[in-house]
């Protein structure tokens, strides 16, 4: 069997202490995972979640990261796996009536994207 030397070699890109909660940001992931680079650009510029900003920025380095550093054709990468882990909870007080202070916690996530060549 001949095996392609790109066949294996895919573009990783990791975006770590995004401001964002992980249900948020799965809620568009889910919808791109699987999906070839042009359809996944596509439904990332179209969609009305502030989510998608974010992640359509590491769609673009990874693609860029492919084509540049592997020297693979944009038109053949495809989403190979994509996921969201959560990140630390940053917590900052606010002041509050009489002296007291509320706690405000601002979650984070991490999200991992790598593209494929599909030949």
């Amino acid at each position: 069997m001949i095996k392609n030397e790109n066949s294996d070699r895919e573009a990783k890109v990791l975006a770590q202490h995004i401001y964002m909660s992980v249900f948020k940001a799965r809620r568009v992931i889910d919808q791109i995972r699987g999906r070839s680079y042009e359809e996944t650009l596509m439904i990332l510029e179209l969609m009305p979640y502030w989510a998608s900003y974010p992640i359509l920025k590491l769609v673009y380095s990874a693609a860029a990261n492919a084509s540049h550093n592997m020297g693979l054709n944009e038109a053949d990468l495809f989403i190979s796996k994509a996921e969201v882990n959560r990140g630390a909870i940053v917590k900052k007080l606010k002041p509050r009536a009489r002296g007291r202070s509320y706690l405000i916690k601002k979650t984070t996530c991490h999200i991992k994207i790598s593209l494929k060549s599909k030949i």
